[in-house]
């Protein structure tokens, strides 16, 4: 394989993953706190090339040492754009929308029986009952949202209203009569680069972020002072469709003109080997 085909194939390659990070933030258009991935390219610089000799030269080259060229271009990396998506409002008691960038809500998730903490933007909260008649907080899934000590928040059932205030508060009214029983346990993603996708909207923090930086680090807990909460309201999805349409659009292009070039090389060398 020459290179200019070695080049344009590893192109390639990563041109259909970059479309395929494009397909997957206009599925989650109308997901809930979703966080679009914004991917970026570099340059695959991979082959040293020798010139000719230069006899006056100790060195035997024509041009500097180190000379490179590249071979292609590959995915450099994919960010979460953790900009705050727009607010639209539902009026219901359960739904809330975080106003800060980078805060998160706390959820417990429970794989193969390893209980993990992670984090979500999605406010769509329900009540699932319990045994003793109580009630319990959890996502859309059915994960438990975790309060400010880590734990699941975990109401009796003999109530007359819920409503969660602006500050992150769960306000319970029983017998006509209002108190504060819970507080949602809201973080702020200090390094949010270091958080990694972890399905069903949720992010986890991976264990080589663990083993590079302290914990502190990265998840950092957010004082009551600090939340700002819009309750009845939900956060949409960040993902503007017109952007991520011209994003689809010139990376086929892109795609078609790297497959075209293979096409063009291969009718080159038929036409070399023709001729007599």
């Amino acid at each position: 394989m020459t290179r200019i085909t070695f080049q344009a194939a590893a192109t390639m390659g990563q041109l259909q993953k970059r479309l395929d990070n494009i397909g997957n933030n206009i599925a989650n258009l109308n997901t809930t706190g979703y966080k679009k991935r914004d991917a970026n390219f570099s340059s695959l610089l991979s082959q040293q090339i020798n010139t000719e000799p230069d006899p006056t030269n100790a060195d035997g080259r024509l041009t500097p040492d180190g000379l490179r060229i590249g071979a292609g271009a590959k995915l450099g990396h994919t960010n979460f754009n953790f900009a705050q998506g727009s607010i639209q409002r539902t009026d219901r008691n359960l739904d809330v929308a975080l106003l800060e960038d980078n805060h998160l809500f706390q959820v417990a998730v429970n794989e193969n029986g390893i209980e993990e903490v992670r984090y979500t933007r999605a406010g769509n909260f329900y009540l699932t009952p319990l045994e003793n008649d109580q009630v319990m907080l959890v996502t859309s899934d059915g994960n438990p949202v975790l309060s400010e000590a880590g734990e699941p928040i975990i109401l009796n059932n003999n109530m007359e209203d819920l409503k969660i205030e602006n500050n992150g508060q769960l306000t319970v009214t029983r017998n006509g009569v209002q108190a504060v029983e819970a507080e949602l346990g809201v973080v702020e993603a200090v390094r949010p680069r270091l958080l990694e996708a972890a399905g069903n909207n949720l992010f986890r923090l991976s264990e080589q972020s663990l083993e590079n930086y302290p914990l502190e680090t990265i998840i950092n807990g957010v004082g009551l002072q600090d939340i700002r909460i819009d309750s009845g309201a939900l956060e949409a999805s960040n993902v503007d469709l017109a952007q991520q349409t011209t994003d689809m659009i010139e990376t086929q292009r892109a795609y078609q003109f790297n497959a075209r070039s293979i096409s063009m090389h291969d009718q080159m060398k038929g036409l070399i080997n023709q001729l007599r």
